[in-house]
């Protein structure tokens, strides 16, 4: 999924328990699948950024030496300003767009 053009809020947003005790059947199931989303999420986005600053990677041993990259600083600030990944895996739990499997019902 592309989570550079998720509807999540940036914010926290103050969520319907309700809604969410409904889509798992239990509040803390619901809690416990959000959050391995996220986690999922997290690696992704921080793999995806990690590819692209080491493009900018200066191995060099002087330590005097800094080198301030604009595309550098720019990159880093757009994954700064995105929604944090348990946003993201909340707005996907909530539009049921989560697979989720259950061992025990299987």
């Amino acid at each position: 999924m592309d989570y550079k053009k998720s509807k999540a809020p940036v914010t926290t947003v103050t969520r319907d328990l309700t809604v969410l005790d409904d889509q798992a059947g239990n509040i803390y199931r619901a809690v416990v699948i959000a959050g391995k989303r996220a986690n999922q999420i997290s690696i992704e986005i921080k793999e995806e950024l990690n590819r692209k600053l080491e493009e900018f990677a200066n191995y060099s041993d002087n330590l005097e030496e800094v080198f301030e990259n604009r595309e550098q600083i720019e990159i880093s600030r757009f994954y700064e300003r995105m929604p944090k990944s348990t946003l993201i895996a909340l707005e996907e739990f909530e539009e049921e767009q989560i697979y989720i499997r259950n061992p025990e019902t299987e």
